[in-house]
């Protein structure tokens, strides 16, 4: 707690890396921040404050109540409206038990970790494409404030150095194995092939999927812990406003409840039954209205960027259109021959790991400096001996098929 806390005085440290998109920090540095914030609130209410108070009988002393308060914030209380008779049978009473209040901070610190998990994955195995994903990224974004010629200069070290890591990650000898493994990285991106030029765009979309069931998994997992039907729990919030309903205390949050005990005098045991009032509810009930609010903002955005992601992954025509935006913005499309090494350029070339660090740059960047770096990509492949040389339909640039001209402009 205390090292998360110190984060906060540290945009850098608290930002973290700079090697996935927004969607994926709101999820493991805003919402793990906020999950953080409301530990502190809950726990200092918990252990600095009183959070509860007990009605006992008059012929209780001081030592007697201190006892009742104490097992009653251990034990778990139970609920019953005050227009309704206090049950009978005791298994009636151990139904109604509330029995979230003691762990609110644990359960916080446990959902902060589940949304940090995904992230700690990708921090651990992203390398195993064999690039440096996060250094690449962190000089990306500083060229914004370099001079022009350092700019160009790192722009050029940073061709390069993809370069490099694209021509290296080539299969070098060809089986029925090797023809198998491309086949299944053509057909499914999860299919983690370095080699086929699928296994950071794989994995990346391992961990977007996480935060999808991550999210979905908070719901169930908050409605197992707190013993209600959390799920539901914002539209009944929100029906409420809309019915301009007076706020009562709810069922799920009660203040007042009440606690059963029993104290041993030599043989005898005395069963006692008190009232209690739950001062933390207070924050409990407002701070779990902000969670589901949260929990389902956030789900709808990360379900949103993770189809969105699949889409342009999946359908792989996205490849060539997207470098192609960037080659005619440098004027480097120009015929129909220039359009088919366009596509050898992404579809060959770059492939689906390529194109995604791309993607990830100008997410973290600007597309200026994107322009440029896909500029410099392209000339690096043009001049490759290994480069094929392929020349227009035609001659005159008018004459040639409706779908390449539509594709040129």
């Amino acid at each position: 707690m205390i090292g998360i806390l110190s984060g906060l005085t540290s945009w850098s440290r608290l930002r973290g890396a700079s090697d996935d998109d927004w969607i994926d920090r709101l999820n493991h540095i805003w919402t793990v921040v906020l999950l953080a914030i409301f530990t502190v609130v809950v726990s200092s209410a918990q252990y600095v404050g009183d959070p509860i108070h007990c009605w006992c009988p008059a012929q209780f002393t001081g030592a007697y109540v201190a006892y009742a308060k104490q097992i009653c914030w251990i034990s778990n209380t139970y609920y019953v409206p005050m227009d309704n008779e206090i049950p009978v049978q005791i298994t009636e009473r151990q139904d109604r038990e509330i029995t979230y209040y003691q762990w609110v901070p644990i359960i916080f610190l446990f959902m902060a970790l589940m949304f940090k998990i995904p992230n700690l994955l990708w921090r651990m195995l992203n390398n195993g494409g064999g690039l440096n994903m996060d250094r690449m990224i962190t000089m990306t974004a500083d060229m914004q404030i370099c001079s022009p010629n350092q700019r160009d200069e790192n722009i050029r070290h940073i061709a390069k150095y993809m370069d490099r890591w694209l021509k290296a990650n080539r299969q070098y000898h060809f089986n029925i194995i090797v023809r198998a493994r491309q086949k299944l990285s053509g057909i499914c991106c999860f299919w983690f092939g370095k080699r086929e030029g699928t296994y950071i765009t794989g994995f990346y979309l391992l961990v977007k999927l996480l935060y999808v069931l991550n999210i979905i998994g908070q719901f169930y997992l908050l409605n197992a812990f707190m013993s209600m039907e959390y799920n539901m729990y914002g539209f009944e919030i929100m029906k409420k406003l809309a019915q301009s309903e007076p706020w009562s205390e709810s069922h799920r949050f009660p203040r007042v409840t009440l606690c059963d005990f029993e104290i041993r005098q030599l043989q005898n045991i005395q069963r006692f039954t008190v009232q209690c009032v739950l001062p933390i509810n207070l924050f409990n009930e407002k701070i779990f209205i902000f969670i589901w609010f949260w929990l389902f903002f956030i789900a709808v955005l990360t379900s949103i960027n993770y189809v969105n992601w699949l889409y342009h992954v999946l359908v792989k025509q996205n490849r060539a259109k997207y470098v192609k935006k960037y080659l005619k913005l440098n004027d480097e499309i120009r015929s129909s021959g220039d359009l088919k090494l366009c596509r050898k350029f992404a579809d060959e070339y770059l492939r689906d790991d390529g194109v995604f660090v791309l993607k990830i740059v100008s997410k973290n960047s600007s597309e200026i400096v994107l322009k440029d770096l896909v500029l410099y990509l392209w000339r690096l492949y043009k001049s490759d001996p290994k480069t094929p040389v392929i020349k227009p339909t035609t001659e005159n640039h008018q004459e040639e098929p409706e779908d390449v001209k539509e594709a040129l402009e």
